[in-house]
């Protein structure tokens, strides 16, 4: 097949402006072959370069605590968690593959974050994730959500890692492009952890795994444009997994590593075999040979163009060490995988590339790379209109409530509310018998065998609050995943995120896009939690509206002894029911507002970082004096909703709780308020002497509210509320919508 000519109108055709062409003009000293257009397109799209957030990303806090491999540093974080053992995590977007394939869309993305672990030799031990979709009344949300959560569930549960811990949330925002991150956490000791290097001139690189196809060539340039009614016929764009080759893998993987015979490793994710060849070469300040005859190939008469960017799944990159290419290779036959030598590694500064007798590409991978040659902007900037009106509601305004009762049951039954059990049923999350904490608590909490510690991890994100204040609203993402880790017996470690916009060259969109970033920063230098590394997901606008300003934050904490797990749940009748913190009265872009009133509007709760931590130590003392038997952080629906949910959220053992809450001006204020820095706990009442005084003495407000009894929930004289109606909204809702014909 005759390759087109190569001219400014075909790069711009790949997604590269006229200054982008005539950069490479420059850089090659002459027009590109058909093939380095195409590497560059994909190296230097949004996806693979970073090139309109890396500026702003670099502002993040990227070392301290007890990190160990920082953003950007290798293909996932690592942290230091004692006993010669350290976790690996990250967190990816799969949201333009989600919305035209959402199966295949959201298996991949489960496939390829797993790589991204095990790549460093790192076994993964737990999969999150982050959903949101338009309104579930629609059908073809319906469709996204079935689709999404069954290609998650079907790839984790095959590769056989537990699925623990995530969010969900709908709103029109997201609706036609949903937003599928995902996360995986690995352990690995920190004595044999691997590399994305390539390095050593002669070192042989093998390609290991699965053969080559056709999927998802340009998948990186699709993920770096909006959706629009075209993005259908873009199908040949997502990947295709295969789970049971991916665990293969996995165990091949990890058994090279461990023995020793790899200079580096590395995930061929976003741009195939072009993105590790470059990001390997240039870490290793090295070049590198390949001759694609040698790859192995699954479809005929592919060109270099399509092998070069492919994404097909399931594949490694392997710069091996010389002479230990039979002992590679015999690993992999073993697992019946394919490996083979498909180059080397060169000391001049070339990607040189070789497809049947001819040189297909010469560039230097350098020039490829994020942090190298690639481009990098900062896009103007520009304060939306639409806070000024927003921030200029009256709360006041609001009709008073005439039937509390009525309207707390709507909120408790909304969909971002009520059980996700529907999902997390259909994922396994006891699969390898570390869970220890699984869905429905504050945060997962997964054993660390042959230890006496755990981990908590969990994801957070209030996207209606980053819509109405970024800077306040990304603060608040960082601050909820610490406490939930908190609430769970952890001290938070790190973050990895997942920064969802819309598109940058909006200077609406960059504006929120810089504020959250300024906003994050701020936090994780706060509370001592480094950014691990992570996604920016820009371009997330279908023909409608951008979806709302979505930095997904995954956190990671330590549970240093087993006896320090907390969950949720109330436990027995006679215990003590306190609140942790103060409210005061905040409803912007609460649920309460948005189900009862159909608004978004005012500015988000606000965030004090000392009253913030000072919860957080106090209520971590707390849990390690053995004084409280459950914690629950007041967050979506307000104190009324976390209450509901401390009853009956252990379906084995469901318990009502009397309470007399004291209002502050109005009653539907008080009782939906989404005050942050606020955990409902409960104790013996053999403790109340000694808690009631550490508390006093820790300077940290509390109130006593009530006691754990009976078969409903009372509150005040305004609630009174069979648990039995209660479970049924909480663990039906879900399931009744999806099984409806609307």
């Amino acid at each position: 097949m005759k390759e087109p000519e190569v001219n400014l109108e075909l790069a711009i055709e790949h997604g590269l402006n006229e200054e982008e062409y005539d950069r490479i003009l420059k850089i090659l000293g002459r027009t590109p072959t058909f093939t380095e257009l195409g590497i560059f397109s994909v190296m230097w799209s949004e996806h693979c370069s970073y090139k309109n957030s890396i500026a702003q990303l670099k502002t993040l806090p990227r070392s301290g605590g007890r990190l160990l491999v920082g953003a950007g540093e290798e293909n996932a974080g690592l942290v230091d968690i004692g006993d010669g053992l350290a976790v690996a995590f990250k967190i990816e977007s799969h949201n333009h593959p989600s919305a035209v394939e959402p199966y295949q869309g959201a298996a991949t993305g489960v496939g390829g974050i797993m790589r991204d672990i095990f790549t460093m030799g790192a076994r993964p031990i737990a999969s999150l994730n982050s959903l949101r979709f338009g309104k579930l009344d629609d059908a073809r949300t319906r469709y996204l959500f079935a689709g999404v959560v069954k290609g998650i569930g079907d790839y984790g549960n095959s590769f056989g890692v537990p699925t623990v811990a995530g969010e969900i949330y709908f709103d029109e925002s997201y609706q036609g492009n949903p937003l599928v991150n995902a996360m995986a956490v690995g352990i690995v000791k920190t004595s044999i952890f691997a590399s994305a290097v390539a390095k050593g001139e002669g070192n042989p690189v093998m390609i290991v795994g699965s053969s080559t196809g056709r999927d998802g060539i340009h998948g990186a340039t699709f993920a770096s444009e909006e959706l629009s009614e075209k993005s259908e016929a873009k199908r040949p764009a997502v990947q295709v997994g295969d789970p049971f080759t991916e665990k293969l893998l996995l165990e091949a993987s990890l058994e090279i590593i461990r023995k020793g015979y790899l200079i580096g490793i590395q995930d061929m994710g976003a741009a195939g075999i072009t993105c590790s060849s470059s990001e390997m070469s240039a870490k290793g300040n090295s070049g590198m040979k390949l001759d694609l005859d040698k790859v192995p190939l699954r479809e005929e008469g592919m060109s270099a163009y399509e092998i070069m960017l492919s994404e097909s799944q399931e594949r490694m990159l392997c710069a091996v060490k010389k002479g230990y290419e039979e002992r590679v290779r015999d690993v992999f036959d073993k697992w019946d995988l394919h490996c083979e030598i498909v180059g080397e590694v060169i000391n001049d500064d070339k990607l040189v590339i070789n497809y049947k007798g001819k040189l297909e590409a010469e560039i230097p991978p350098f020039e490829l790379v994020l942090g190298g040659g690639a481009p990098v902007y900062t896009r103007e900037q520009k304060e939306p209109a639409y806070l000024n009106e927003l921030r200029k509601f009256d709360f006041n305004s609001l009709r008073e409530s005439e039937n509390l009762q009525k309207e707390f049951l709507k909120v408790f039954s909304s969909p971002n509310i009520a059980s996700k059990r529907w999902v997390y049923e259909q994922y396994d999350s006891m699969v390898r018998t570390n869970t220890i904490v699984g869905p429905g608590c504050d945060a997962a909490v997964i054993y660390i065998k042959r230890t006496n510690k755990a981990l908590a991890m969990k994801t957070d994100c209030n996207a209606r609050y980053v819509y109405l204040n970024p800077k306040e609203g990304a603060k608040i993402a960082v601050a909820e995943s610490a406490r939930n880790i908190v609430c769970s017996g952890g001290v938070p470690l790190a973050i990895t995120n997942c920064l969802n916009f819309g598109n940058p060259y909006k200077p609406e969109i960059f504006w929120q896009f810089a504020k959250v970033i300024e906003g994050m920063g701020d936090a994780c230098r706060f509370f001592d939690t480094p950014v691990t590394g992570g996604n920016v997901s820009f371009y997330n606008e279908s023909p409608d509206r951008a979806v709302y300003p979505t930095p997904t934050i995954g956190m990671v904490g330590l549970v240093e002894n087993l006896s320090h797990i907390t969950t949720s749940y109330f436990k027995d009748e006679g215990d003590l029911i306190y609140i942790l913190g103060e409210d005061d009265e905040e409803l912007g872009g609460s649920e309460y507002l948005k189900i009862i009133h159909n608004k978004v509007a005012g500015d988000s709760p606000q965030l004090d970082f000392d009253v913030e931590k000072g919860l957080q130590d106090t209520l971590l003392e707390l849990i390690r004096k053995n004084l409280i038997k459950s914690a629950h952080d007041v967050s979506e629906g307000g104190v009324i909703c976390a209450l509901a949910e401390c009853c009956i959220i252990n379906e084995e053992k469901i318990i009502g709780a009397e309470i007399n809450l004291t209002i502050k001006s109005r009653k539907d204020f008080s009782y939906f308020s989404e005050t942050q820095s606020r955990v409902i706990v409960t104790i013996s009442k053999e403790n109340k002497r000694e808690f009631d005084k550490f508390v006093h003495s820790s300077n940290q407000l509390f109130f006593d509210i009530g006691e754990v009894r009976g078969t409903s929930l009372k509150i005040n004289d305004d609630i009174n509320v069979n648990l039995n109606e209660l479970y049924d909204l909480y663990f039906n809702t879900i399931p009744k919508i999806m099984s409806s014909e609307k």
